[in-house]
């Protein structure tokens, strides 16, 4: 198990492996199903199958996807914390699709009672941060961690700041910023102004999942490895888009398009 890639072997299907579950440190084997749906009238326009075992890197992809299914340029897309990644809604605004995800919340600063990250305002035309004690943090440095540049800022004020107990354990309080992270507050903004698109995105695509995991039942999928279980995906996938539209047109209108 350890020589494997990915230090997991499953003994029941080559292709599965551990997907994380709500519970901390849990999970269970089997495989990731993405979907994207359309809010108006429920219909699953994307979907693939994976066997990684988070979203991480699947918002752009699945985007581009739905783009090009329903044939709509300016493509809205809301997905939840678990498919925040810097590069892929960069990725998302190089093509032209306004992305919608909230930034997980992660920031140990912030679990250990401190400032975080969104405590300090960044002034774009001076290219500094200011601290919530009032100070300038300046650039100093610029590295690449992870294929990211980010730009590193901080002041010589911390060790009198007299709210240095509420900001940093260190000797200064350093803020790294990414070279894109215009896109990242843009994006937030965008949530600001908008709060309700997230009470949208669980009301549209948990539907179907909800939908689909009924008719399923207990077992789930009822095939082995990666390619039959994207088979499996896409016959449910297909009976539900069909029983949908018999919902929305009928059944006398449903065969009067699909012969059009």
């Amino acid at each position: 198990m350890l020589k494997a890639p990915d230090q997991q072997i499953s003994l029941t299907d080559p292709d599965a492996r551990s997907m994380a579950t709500s519970g901390k440190g849990t999970g269970m084997v089997g495989y990731n199903v993405q979907i994207a749906v359309d809010a108006e009238h429920h219909l699953i326009v994307a979907h693939e199958v994976t066997n990684v075992g988070h979203d991480r890197n699947q918002l752009a992809s699945m985007a581009e996807r739905a783009r090009e299914a329903t044939g709509i340029e300016d493509l809205d897309v809301v997905a939840d914390r678990g498919y925040f990644r810097s590069a892929e809604i960069l990725e998302c605004e190089q093509a032209g699709i306004t992305a919608y995800v909230p930034k997980p919340m992660t920031s140990v600063s912030k679990a250990d009672g401190r400032f975080g990250k969104q405590d300090f305002i960044y002034l774009a035309k001076a290219d500094e941060y200011r601290c919530p004690a009032g100070q300038r943090l300046t650039w100093h440095y610029s590295t690449v961690e992870d294929g990211m540049r980010l730009h590193c800022y901080w002041t010589t004020a911390c060790p009198s700041c007299p709210l240095k107990q509420q900001c940093t354990t260190g000797t200064e309080r350093r803020v790294k910023r990414w070279e894109h992270e215009a896109v990242l507050d843009t994006m937030q903004e965008r949530l600001d102004r908008d709060p309700d698109k997230m009470r949208v995105r669980r009301k549209t695509v948990e539907h179907p999942f909800g939908t689909l995991k009924a008719w399923m039942g207990a077992t789930h999928f009822l095939t082995k490895t990666l390619a039959r279980v994207r088979t499996e995906m896409s016959l449910h996938v297909l009976a539900y888009n069909m029983k949908r539209m018999m919902k929305i047109l009928g059944t006398e209108g449903l065969i009067a398009v699909m012969q059009m």
